[in-house]
C-alpha cells in the first residue's frame, strides 16, 4: 500500500530533481546525463572478499548519483528505478562478448533486501531496478527476466558502519535459493547475473554468489549501478573474455 501511494503522489504533487533538487522533475537534463554518459566498468573492491564474482557497475557512486540512488531507495522516489535500471542495463550490457546463455538471453537475480528493510521502504530497491533494467535490455533486443531466486535464511545486522570483515561475517549463510528458485535458472546457468543497485565491500555479492553456488548453479557475473570511484579499473582476468562478456552479443 505504501508505494501504491508513493508512486500516485509523484504523478500528482510537485516534485524536485533528485540530483539537484530543480523543480518540477524527478531527474533534470543535466543530472540526467550523469547516468546517460556512463561508460560501465569492472570495479574490485580492496581487499576482494573470496567467492565475489567479476562485477561491473555503470558509474561512481559519488555526488547526483548518490543522491539519485539515496532518494530511490531511503525515501520512496520510485519513479527513479527508470533512470537508475537504465544505468544497471548498461552496466550488464558492458559485458557483451562472444556466446548468449543457453536460452538466448540473461536472468537477472536481484540481492534481496531484508524483510523489515522493504516493509520500512515499502518496496525492494534491487528487484524494482532490475526489472526496470530488465525492460531497457528487452527493448534493445536481449532476452532479459527477473527471477527472485534469493532469499533471505536469516536475520542480518544493519550493515552502516560495519567495515569489510565485519560485514563479511554479518552475512555470512544469511542467504539461500528459494524452494524450487533453480527452475527460474537455464540449463548451466550460463546467463545468471547477480544484480543489486550498489556495491561497497563486495561482501553482500560474495554471499549471493556462495548461496547460487550451492544450489549447484553457475554465476556469470555482477551488475549494479554504482560502486564507489576507487574501486573501478581491471580486475584479474580482465585480458581474455570473462563469463559476463559471453552472456549477451553473439
Amino acid at each position: 500500500m505504501r508505494g501504491w501511494w508513493q508512486e500516485l503522489a509523484g504523478l500528482v504533487l510537485p516534485v524536485e530533481c533528485a540530483g539537484c533538487g530543480e523543480a518540477r522533475t524527478m531527474v533534470c537534463g543535466a543530472c540526467g546525463q550523469v547516468f546517460g554518459r556512463a561508460r560501465a566498468g569492472a570495479v574490485r573492491p580492496r581487499p576482494r572478499p573470496a567467492g565475489l564474482p567479476e562485477v561491473r557497475a555503470a558509474v561512481p557512486y559519488e555526488g547526483v548519483v548518490r543522491a539519485v540512488l539515496l532518494a530511490h531507495k531511503e525515501r520512496g522516489a520510485l519513479p527513479l528505478a527508470g533512470v537508475l535500471g537504465r544505468a544497471l542495463a548498461g552496466a550488464v550490457r558492458a559485458g557483451a562478448g562472444g556466446a548468449r546463455a543457453p536460452d538466448g538471453g540473461v536472468v537477472l537475480v536481484p540481492v534481496p533486501s531484508a524483510r523489515r528493510q522493504v516493509r520500512a521502504r515499502g518496496h525492494d530497491p534491487a528487484r524494482r531496478i532490475a526489472l526496470a533494467a530488465s525492460a531497457e535490455l528487452r527493448r534493445g533486443g536481449t532476452a532479459a527476466r527477473v527471477a527472485p531466486v534469493l532469499r533471505q535464511r536469516r536475520a542480518v545486522a544493519d550493515q552502516a558502519g560495519l567495515g569489510a570483515r565485519q560485514r563479511r561475517e554479518n552475512l555470512a549463510g544469511a542467504l539461500e535459493v528459494r524452494p524450487g528458485g533453480a527452475r527460474a535458472v537455464p540449463a548451466g546457468g550460463g546467463g545468471l547475473v547477480l544484480v543489486d543497485d550498489l556495491i561497497t565491500t563486495g561482501a553482500t555479492l560474495a554471499e549471493a554468489a556462495r548461496a547460487v553456488r550451492a544450489a549447484g548453479l553457475v554465476v556469470a557475473g555482477a551488475a549494479v549501478v554504482a560502486a564507489p570511484a576507487d574501486a573501478f579499473g581491471d580486475a584479474p582476468g580482465n585480458g581474455s573474455k570473462n563469463r559476463l562478456e559471453q552472456i549477451i552479443c553473439e
